[in-house]
């Protein structure tokens, strides 16, 4: 799988072993992240990288940041992207599963190397259940962010 990766400054001392893991597993790893550890603005970073996903180059997006949070805000901004916080390994495979999460964000600050790797081999292993009632959730998240584009528009 091709994985697009972001980080942010916080999220730059877990950046390398996440390559790491990426790489053995098999993964092609695309880097948008920051190259160390200088302030940047995380919204810029998700973007970078969620886009792209949204545009096709990448299958998912992996975001380390300090808690995941403001990755997770800035990604589910974004058209197309289902993003979860995954500090742990049922979120991780779970959200893919249920909610056909295509980026995942992690808090360098809350969860060490061994979670970490735990949480990436269980959301890169998971599949999309693909049943109808899992389709029929997700469409309605699609459907969310359509009527929120349409009114946004209507404002302007």
């Amino acid at each position: 799988m091709r994985i697009a990766l972001g980080n942010d400054h916080a999220g730059f001392a877990l950046k390398s072993h996440v390559v790491d893991v990426l790489t053995a597993l098999g993964h092609e790893v695309i880097d948008s992240g920051a190259q160390d550890d200088s302030p940047v603005d995380f919204p810029d970073v998700t973007f970078a990288t969620c886009d792209l996903v949204r545009r096709g180059e990448a299958d998912r997006a992996v975001l380390v940041c300090g808690t995941g949070v403001g990755a997770v805000i800035a990604a589910n901004k974004i058209p197309g992207i289902r993003a979860g916080l995954g500090h742990d390994v049922y979120s991780a495979h779970q959200g893919v599963e249920h909610d056909d999460v295509n980026a995942l964000a992690m808090g360098a600050w809350l969860i060490g190397p061994a979670t970490a790797r735990e949480v990436l081999v269980a959301y890169l292993d998971a599949r999309f259940d693909n049943d109808e009632d899992t389709r029929r959730r997700v469409e309605k998240l699609h459907q969310l962010e359509l009527d929120g584009a349409r009114e946004l528009a209507d404002r302007l």
